[in-house]
């Protein structure tokens, strides 16, 4: 799927002295986030992550930002800056780095372990620059500056770019944790030192700009965590993502509090986890991992399980356990905790997951019914308070879907910024920055990149239609055979059918029309097979739309003997 804006054509070359943002993924939805500036030929990239698919996109295993718009510039990249270690912000840096493997990838500590470990599986070793808060370096013109920001993992980075055409602030994704658990607070007076010293453009997180006031806590979780511990009289299932460290970390301590073990469920929360450990990043009591093997040694109010498949994935660990697809199997009496948010989309798979393990007797306690998760996201008072602090000349929201960026503007609007201050785009989008003002100049294309087992773009929406046909609606093969001078038809046509509801006995109502139909034609002295198979697929369509209301894929195959 791609945004195609008729309205908007190829941008005119970039005027001297000015600067070019293009957001190839992450504006007008969650995930995919990318972002590429240009300044005097030179290009810095922000983040390079996947979206990941929907139900109408069968069979896709990851969505990719186009790479179009930069390939042939790839050796004009001074650098590829990563704000977190969430897969939709560095999921996509492996395809990327295939094409020019040593762009310099620019992190924190977390980050860069994170991804490094994700590029080892690619066998890739990249080139790292590992950056802390506080911290300034330059890469070619980009003169970047990196702040400490709350988000739902630890080591997030909000990043300023200076460049001779203006100042820039990247947020990242973040939120304003007045008491974060490793104390780590987002860096206001960095952000009001950047914004007294001016800032151009402002990209900020508009994923919770319709939410009135302040995030809560993560702080107060803890209480609500330790509760449900003291209540669950048999195994504890926690899932979240595999990089929440930090709530991770209250369930630990949880645990801990409770004499509990814990073992971790899912290949890449025990990856995560043991990197996060390594870095001193988790906090865990002597004794208290234990390997998932040995679960079966616990009694079941000693255990704790703490698993990915929170957004109901279907390959998950906790979706497995729901099918009773896996080496753990829900008791009566357990007790499931989901500890994150839904991420928009995935709603009826989770709650076809909380169907599966209700059924099977445990008890789900959940964001619906208790304050088990927070966003990592800032509300509108947050995003309020930084509009007010950093007064920038311009706001360009990003990292959310339509009615996302269209309330962050109407936040900007409250503060005083005008309309034409207030640049509302989407992926492929083109911004120029120029004499203090940023305008929209034209389009490039951004579309979707399907990742499917191996192949990566080889899937189009072409094929992803014929995909959406075939499971809904199967499909009807039949097949001729025809004499290759005459085109007279040879032995009676069969039908090979599959998941297109219609009784195998019905067909022999239409058989006799299409060979009646190819007689005609032979007669008429049609013998070109690609004619033939128009035919036999019109005679076939009308015949099953008119009877059952169905549009299955339908393949006609002419054998010429």
């Amino acid at each position: 799927m791609s945004h195609p804006h008729p309205e908007l054509g190829p941008p005119p070359p970039l005027a001297e002295g000015a600067l070019r943002i293009v957001a190839l993924g992450g504006l007008g939805e969650i995930g995919r986030n990318m972002t590429v500036f240009e300044y005097a030929g030179r290009l810095l990239i922000v983040d390079c992550g996947v979206l990941f698919p929907e139900e109408e996109q069968p069979g896709v295993d990851l969505i990719l930002p186009d790479f179009d718009y930069i390939r042939d510039r790839l050796d004009d990249v001074e650098a590829l800056v990563l704000t977190h270690g969430h897969e939709d912000h560095i999921g996509a840096v492996p395809f990327l780095l295939r094409e020019r493997s040593d762009i310099p990838l620019v992190g924190s500590r977390l980050t860069l372990s994170l991804l490094s470990a994700k590029l080892g599986e690619h066998r890739i070793k990249p080139e790292t620059v590992q950056v802390t808060e506080g911290e300034r370096r330059s890469f070619g013109p980009f003169d970047l500056e990196f702040f400490a920001v709350n988000h739902s993992i630890p080591d997030a980075l909000a990043v300023g770019v200076r460049t001779p055409a203006g100042n820039l602030l990247h947020t990242g994704d973040f939120k304003m944790d007045q008491l974060p658990l490793d104390g780590r607070l987002t860096d206001l007076p960095g952000f009001a030192r950047y914004g007294a010293e001016g800032v151009d453009l402002l990209l900020a997180d508009s994923t919770n700009a319709e939410v009135p006031g302040f995030v809560t806590s993560e702080r107060d979780i803890s209480p609500v965590i330790d509760k449900v511990f003291d209540k669950a009289e048999q195994r504890i299932i926690v899932a979240c993502f595999a990089s929440h460290i930090h709530r991770v970390q209250q369930v630990l301590d949880a645990a801990h509090a409770h004499g509990r073990k814990v073992a971790f469920v899912g290949r890449s929360m025990v990856r995560n986890m043991n990197i996060a450990r390594d870095l001193g990043y988790l906090n865990v009591p002597g004794d208290l991992l234990v390997d998932v093997k040995s679960l079966d040694d616990l009694r079941p109010e000693e255990a704790v399980l703490v698993s990915t498949g929170s957004q109901g994935e279907p390959m998950s660990a906790l979706t497995r356990m729901a099918n009773r697809d896996h080496q753990i199997r829900i008791e009566e009496g357990d007790t499931v905790l989901l500890a994150s948010s839904l991420i928009p989309g995935n709603e009826n798979s989770v709650n076809r997951v909380i169907n599966g393990l209700t059924r099977w007797g445990a008890k789900i306690v959940h964001k619906g019914n208790a304050l088990v998760h927070v966003s990592g996201h800032a509300s509108a008072g947050e995003l309020m308070y930084v509009l007010n602090m950093v007064k920038p000349k311009n706001l360009m929201p990003v990292h959310g879907e339509w009615r996302h960026m269209r309330a962050h503007a109407n936040i900007a609007k409250l503060t005083g910024m005008s309309d034409d201050r207030i640049v509302i785009a989407e992926d492929g989008v083109v911004v120029d920055l120029h004499k203090g003002r940023a305008r929209i100049t034209g389009a490039v294309p951004a579309g979707y990149v399907y990742v499917d087992g191996t192949s990566v773009g080889d899937v189009t929406e072409s094929a992803l239609k014929d995909r959406r046909i075939l499971g809904e609606e199967g499909f009807i093969s039949i097949v001729v055979a025809v004499d290759s001078t005459t085109g007279k038809i040879l032995g009676d046509p069969e039908i090979h059918t599959r998941g297109s509801g219609i009784d195998a006995d019905a067909y022999d109502e239409v058989l006799p029309k299409i060979a009646d139909a190819l007689e005609r034609a032979a007669a008429d002295g049609v013998t070109d097979p690609a004619q033939l198979r128009q035919l036999v697929r019109r005679g076939i369509g009308r015949w099953v739309n008119e009877s059952y209301r169905r549009r299955p894929m339908i393949i006609p195959v002419v054998v010429e003997v």
